[in-house]
């Protein structure tokens, strides 16, 4: 049943003579986007199936009839252009500027990431998980253009604009263990610190590069391009340290002098 548009007061642009309120009329273009930044308020923070189009209607401050006039395939359809807004905004966290040492790049872009998640927390675990019985194939599709967009930035920021496949492996294993270690921090309460999380992917995304160049001539030419550009100073020495510090205590797994 069609909500009267008297519930809706802030959304008004005034009354009548008769003392009945009128919606704001919208373009077309303006009524969707509030529609889909209302449902994605409401995914944000709550798994798909918890969310009603009668709920995405409050949010909006509009009658259920309206959201169905304009999304008439139902919730299905307003969450795939949901998810679609916000993959926008995902897409957008890898593509900081090509310059500085790649370590420091990858944690501005991290900050970036891991700020949607912590806004975005129920909505990314439950896209993620893929669990939603709004989930479709082409919400499916929507999720891996992400990974997609990811890999292509980090290979931007490695400049190599034809990689191998292992350099394409590590690249999409490590989004993967992003993407891994995001739900896990949501699983666990947001715990460690986030600062502590980011770095800790900067890190696994070296020793994963390193790994891989051990193994694979292209990889090794741009790992080494890539480390000469650090500060002495900074996460790849840092990490290092670290790691000659625990090889030292296990020594029979350096080398012979």
């Amino acid at each position: 049943m069609q909500v009267p548009p008297t519930h809706y007061p802030s959304r008004m642009t005034g009354s009548n003579s008769s003392g009945t309120a009128s919606y704001r009329r919208l373009d077309v273009a303006r009524r969707r986007a509030q529609l889909i930044r209302a449902a994605l308020g409401l995914f944000a923070h709550r798994a798909p199936e918890d969310v009603s189009l009668d709920d995405v209607a409050v949010a909006a401050e509009v009658s259920r009839p309206l959201v169905y006039r304009y999304f008439p395939g139902g919730k299905t359809q307003l969450y795939e252009a949901a998810l679609g807004s916000a993959v926008a905004e995902l897409t957008q966290c890898f593509a900081v500027p090509e310059e500085g040492p790649l370590t420091r790049r990858l944690a501005g872009a991290l900050d970036r990431y891991l700020a949607f998640v912590d806004e975005h927390d129920a909505g990314f675990s439950a896209l993620l998980r893929s669990g939603s019985v709004v989930a479709t194939s082409r919400t499916g599709a929507i999720v891996d253009e992400v990974r997609r967009s990811a890999a292509g930035h980090i290979l931007a920021h490695l400049r190599v604009p034809e990689p191998g496949v292992r350099l394409r492996m590590a690249v999409r294993t490590w989004i993967t263990a992003v993407e891994g270690a995001s739900l896990t921090w949501l699983d666990e309460g947001k715990q460690p610190a986030v600062e502590e999380l980011r770095d800790w992917l900067v890190d696994h995304f070296v020793a994963l590069l390193l790994a891989t160049a051990a193994r694979d001539a292209q990889t090794a030419r741009v790992a080494a391009a890539a480390l000469a550009l650090e500060p002495a100073d900074g996460a790849v020495a840092s990490l290092a340290r670290r790691t000659v510090a625990l090889l030292t205590e296990a020594e029979h797994l350096l080398p012979a002098p």
